[in-house]
């Protein structure tokens, strides 16, 4: 009986209950029992599309992370924005990226990362997931942007995953 009353995802029933009083008209009795009821329920019933835990290791560097992604996002939109308006003309490139990270969570928040900062997107991730194909609006060369995406992302991600 009490194995029916865990929370399988504890961070997942967190956000589902804060949401909820945010969303509520103000926080009452009613909002706070209805808001645990969802966060316990919600879980209960998506467990089986979840199939392992996130692994972070070290969570603590992941703010530092997001602070360094809206840098980037803020930089690069300014950068495409003044490559839109000069009459220099881009020079698109696809770039293999080799892949370090193993955690398949690791390699899906590292593909988003990289199309959320603009003027650059991830396009497909191979079978063996080894190879991260990335294509940039503008770069002098391949290695330029392998050496950046490393440094500033996969890096990171691999102390918070490993």
């Amino acid at each position: 009986m009490l194995d029916r009353l865990r929370f399988p995802q504890p961070w997942l029933s967190l956000i589902l209950f804060v949401t909820w009083q945010f969303l509520s008209e103000g926080i009452s009795g009613a909002s706070v029992v209805m808001g645990l009821l969802l966060a316990w329920a919600i879980p209960q019933i998506t467990e089986g599309f979840w199939p392992e835990k996130p692994a972070f290791v070290k969570a603590r560097r992941l703010p530092m992370y997001l602070a360094v992604l809206l840098w980037d996002i803020v930089v690069a939109s300014i950068s495409v924005a003044k490559l839109i308006l000069s009459p220099r003309q881009p020079k698109p490139i696809f770039v293999c990226y080799p892949l370090q990270l193993e955690h398949p969570l690791a390699i899906s928040i590292l593909a988003s990362t990289i199309s959320l900062t603009p003027g650059t997107v991830s396009a497909d991730v191979s079978d063996d997931q080894r190879i991260l194909l990335i294509h940039t609006l503008d770069a002098e060369s391949s290695e330029e942007v392998i050496d950046a995406i490393h440094k500033r992302y996969e890096k990171p991600l691999m102390e918070m995953f490993q």
